[in-house]
C-alpha cells in the first residue's frame, strides 16, 4: 500500500464525518469561539491506550479552549462501536466515526488490519494528531505506526500556547523544500 506524506503547512483536507451526538462535523474546522482545532485520530474502542488518552485529553479540554483550541476525536469505528466505547470514556468534545481508508490515506496515517475479530472488524488508523491553525493549515503533525507513541498532552498544550503567542513569531516547522 502506498502512503501519502502529509506535509506541515498544507491545508487540512475537507473531511466530513458523523459524530456520536448525531451531528456532522467538518473535522479540520474549529467551532467558535476557538480559532484552532486539535484533531486526534484514535485506533478505536478496542484500544485501552486510546481510552486512557481520550480521558486524559478531556481533563485538559478547558486549558486548550483557553488558548483558542477546540478538540475533535475521530476513528474508523462504527456508531455502535463508539456507543460501546462511550461506556469507558467520559468526554465532552465531539467523537466522529466512520473514517474511511481513503481518508486515512489522505491524512498519511498508518493503517492496520485487526489481529482478530476480538480486536475489531475493520481496518483502522494508528494514532495521529493534527493541530490546524486559523488559516486551515496544519501547524503540527504527529503520526505513529503503533499505539504506544503519542504526544504528551501537557507538553503539546504548552507548545501550542507558545506558538500562538504573537510575540514568539513561531513559524510552521518542517516545511523546508530543497531547490530542484
Amino acid at each position: 500500500m502506498t502512503m501519502n506524506k502529509f506535509n506541515a503547512g498544507d491545508l487540512f483536507p475537507s473531511i466530513s464525518l458523523p459524530t456520536f451526538d448525531g451531528n456532522t462535523i467538518e473535522v479540520g474546522q474549529p467551532s467558535e469561539p476557538a480559532t484552532w482545532r486539535l484533531v486526534v485520530v484514535y485506533r478505536g474502542k478496542h484500544c485501552p491506550l486510546c481510552t486512557r488518552y481520550l480521558n486524559e485529553l478531556e481533563g485538559l479540554k478547558a486549558k486548550f479552549l483557553e488558548i483558542g483550541v477546540d478538540i475533535v476525536a475521530v476513528s474508523a469505528d462504527s456508531k455502535e462501536q463508539v456507543a460501546k466505547h462511550m461506556e469507558q470514556i467520559s468526554v465532552s468534545f465531539p467523537i466522529a466515526y466512520g473514517l474511511s481508508v481513503e481518508q486515512m490515506q489522505t491524512l498519511g496515517l498508518y493503517i492496520s488490519e485487526p489481529r482478530s475479530e476480538k480486536e475489531t472488524d475493520h481496518l483502522f488508523a494508528e494514532p495521529g494528531l493534527f493541530v490546524v491553525n486559523d488559516q486551515g493549515r496544519v501547524q503540527i503533525i504527529d503520526i505513529s505506526n503503533g499505539p504506544f507513541v503519542r504526544p504528551e498532552l501537557n507538553v503539546l498544550l504548552s507548545g501550542i500556547a507558545f506558538i500562538r503567542n504573537p510575540e514568539n513569531n513561531y513559524p510552521i516547522r518542517g516545511t523546508y523544500q530543497p531547490s530542484k
